[in-house]
């Protein structure tokens, strides 16, 4: 096999929750070393599901702190490190690590690293090709905001998204979930590339300071270009488009099936009028033109509907896509796992999990590219709670035995959390009720082959 594109590249991931995380998560199917690192009294609030995941079979189990979906998917591939930071022996062992790493990365608030002396400047000290990435909300500087703890709940208000998502008349809305933690994730991603390829050339290091509502920002440029040059601002305008009409998700055959489409034209316009067996809107002068397509979208909306609802989304997807038209199913979590295309592209992978975790086989998301020239997979299931800290204070730090087993006695280390405890658990089909799923099948690992 090809070597991996990153192999022999040592990652310290002291990181919490999705954004980074993940970035770890995607190194370590590149090939990285990925040592995630937590405290002791801090473990990844990922492990306790609830609001971070679900356990399996919806069991926390007797070590529930390793079991939830959501630290699954993050932290897959990667080897794990229980160090108590708040205290000096803790600091000095992440120092030691640091001495024989290439990447750290972390993503508290900017005072908490200066705090220990584990800032750039310092970690700089102890290897000076040292590449650091910090992950905050507002990023580190003078800034005004630099010190506030920042989530993408928060977020999507302060880089703009709210203002622009939602249906006209309506309040700002979210666009998802936590979906600038994701985009932090490949903007660090591409940083880290970056600084590799830089340290290769130059033998230098360099902090990647990564500010998160510039991550979002970034996806608003058209709107920023049209009030700095036009002076106008954005607008909610749900699921149309100021160029192209009609758009939006319509019903499909089915309840709660939709398909959602996307007319760029007049060829198109009429193309879909041809499908729909209306010809009569083909000629329609008001209609052969966007600007009049949009004066009348509530009254094409309604035809759409009407023709949509007869057929299968699948269906209509390859009638509207052989003509040309932008058209997609709308799938819920489980068409995912079953959508043809996704399969053909190996895009949700099969983690056999050891038969002590009692986890079995799971399946969980890949990446989202493939490359020509290596076979990229998830290399392992994500660790138990400091499932390495012998062999990695032990054979890579080369401390004795009876000094790990001293760390261990003052709970400098551990494979037990010191606090914490699972989420509540509800039974699948309270939650269908409550109308927190769209529906459960407790058949579903048959179903999947697992």
């Amino acid at each position: 096999m090809p070597p991996l594109p990153l192999e022999g590249i040592r990652v310290l991931d002291s990181t919490y929750v999705f954004a980074l995380p993940y970035t770890g998560g995607q190194l370590a199917d590149l090939g990285a070393e990925v040592i995630k690192i937590e405290g002791p009294g801090r473990p990844d609030i990922t492990r306790g599901g609830g609001l971070y995941g679900t356990f399996p079979d919806n069991e926390p189990g007797e070590n529930w702190w390793n079991r939830p979906s959501t630290y699954q998917l993050l932290n897959r591939g990667k080897r794990s490190l229980v160090l108590d930071m708040s205290r000096e022996e803790g600091r000095e062992i992440f120092r030691e690590m640091v001495m024989v790493s290439d990447v750290v990365m972390e993503n508290f608030t900017p005072r908490v690293m200066r705090r220990w002396g584990l800032d750039y400047p310092n970690l700089r000290k102890l290897r000076p090709d040292i590449i650091m990435v910090s992950n905050t909300g507002y990023g580190h500087g003078d800034g005004p905001y630099s010190s506030y703890p920042a989530q993408a709940t928060t977020q999507e208000g302060t880089h703009g998204h709210c203002w622009v998502t939602g249906y006209p008349g309506d309040d700002p809305s979210k666009a998802g979930r936590s979906f600038v933690d994701f985009l932090s994730t490949w903007s660090a991603m591409l940083a880290i590339g970056s600084a590799l390829r830089y340290r290769n050339r130059t033998g230098r290091g360099q902090w990647i300071d990564i500010g998160m509502y510039q991550a979002g920002v970034m996806f608003l440029s058209e709107y920023l270009m049209d009030a700095i040059v036009n002076n106008r601002e954005g607008e909610r305008i749900g699921n149309r488009h100021p160029y192209r009409a009609p758009q939006g998700a319509y019903p499909a055959a089915g309840e709660d099936e939709w398909i959602a489409l996307s007319v760029a034209d007049n060829l198109q316009w009429r193309a879909l009028c041809q499908l729909m067996e209306r010809p009569d809107l083909a000629v329609d002068g008001q209609l052969g033109t966007v600007q009049g397509r949009h004066q009348r979208h509530d009254e094409i909306d309604s035809d759409v509907s009407a023709w949509t609802r007869q057929h299968d989304k699948y269906e209509l997807m390859h009638r509207m896509q052989a003509v040309g038209i932008a058209s997609g199913p709308v799938l819920s979590g489980k068409d995912v796992h079953f959508d043809s295309h996704y399969r053909s592209r190996n895009f949700l992978e099969r983690v056999q999990y050891p038969e002590d975790r009692g986890m079995g086989t799971r399946i969980i998301m890949g990446r989202p590219y493939r490359m020509s020239k290596t076979d990229l997979t998830v290399r392992g299931p994500a660790p138990t709670f400091g499932q390495d800290n012998r062999d990695l204070l032990e054979t890579l730090l080369g401390k004795p035995v009876e000094q790990v087993n001293e760390l261990a006695d003052e709970t400098v280390i551990t494979t037990v959390p010191v606090n914490g405890e699972p989420s509540p658990t509800l039974d699948p089909q309270e939650l269908v009720e409550r109308g927190q799923l769209a529906e459960w099948d407790p058949d579903y690992r048959k179903r999947l082959g697992i």
